[in-house]
């Protein structure tokens, strides 16, 4: 065997035996494009993930209340800052990873126009929405109905998920026409979601800046921090793009 490759298999073995293991928490609209991510960061780094999908909100409680998470990816930039101030989070780790898109969508063709008229139409009963107290794509998504001065007709017909995954499926499943959603998940590189979607453009609401953050509890875990790193990484902000975010 020649000398090059047995250093190269030296180092390989090595990476291995100096692999960890990471705790990470993501916000439900970025579950798709994470997991593409985590993948391609196993394979060049060998650490294992551990990933928790869900709301922001509820991961802030549960990480004030000792969850054991050791990196934050959240749907906003608000959360991470209160856990660095309450000294859940490490100061200085924040940054900016993906400015969320929304969308309204329907799971049949053809229901939603490109203006997104079809809000004000009465013709539709139910309209998902995430928890805007937990979910900030579910804030955004209030922001648009106001904007739109459609706040008083639509209270009655709105649908709360406790996420924007569960709002997702609201969709999916017929329990509502239409629903408030994250881009990333009926624009799927590959295997769209189907149906018809409006884009919301970004002036009817505020920016969706969604922030990561390494965590107290993984203060001492190198792979958390080189997690946080691949996230900056070309092959990972690749990915991002790919699933429809801003830079």
């Amino acid at each position: 065997m020649r000398r090059p490759l047995l250093f190269a298999l030296a180092f390989a073995f090595a990476a291995l035996a100096r692999a960890g293991e990471v705790q990470v928490a993501v916000a439900a609209n970025f579950a798709g494009p994470f997991a593409k991510i985590g993948e391609q960061f196993t394979a060049a780094t060998g650490h294992v993930l551990k990933v928790s999908s869900g709301a922001t909100g509820k991961f802030y409680s549960q990480i004030v209340n000792g969850a054991p998470f050791e990196v934050l990816l959240a749907a906003d930039d608000e959360t991470p800052r209160r856990l660095v101030a309450a000294g859940h989070g490490i100061a200085g780790t924040a940054f900016t990873y993906a400015l969320g898109r929304l969308a309204l969508w329907s799971a049949q063709p053809g229901v939603v126009d490109a203006q997104g008229a079809v809000l004000a139409s009465g013709k539709v009963k139910h309209i998902a929405i995430a928890n805007p107290k937990v979910a900030p794509y579910g804030a955004a998504a209030m922001e648009v109905i106001r904007a739109r001065g459609l706040a008083d007709v639509l209270a009655p017909k709105l649908v709360t998920g406790e996420s924007i995954a569960q709002t997702f499926q609201f969709v999916a499943t017929g329990n509502a026409e239409l629903g408030f959603v994250a881009l990333s998940q009926v624009a799927v590189p590959g295997k769209p979601a189907g149906g018809s979607y409006w884009p919301v453009p970004a002036n009817l609401h505020g920016e969706i800046r969604q922030d990561a953050v390494l965590l107290k509890s993984g203060e001492k875990n190198p792979a958390a921090r080189a997690l946080l790193d691949f996230l900056k990484s070309e092959p990972a902000r690749a990915v991002i793009r790919e699933f429809g975010y801003g830079p």
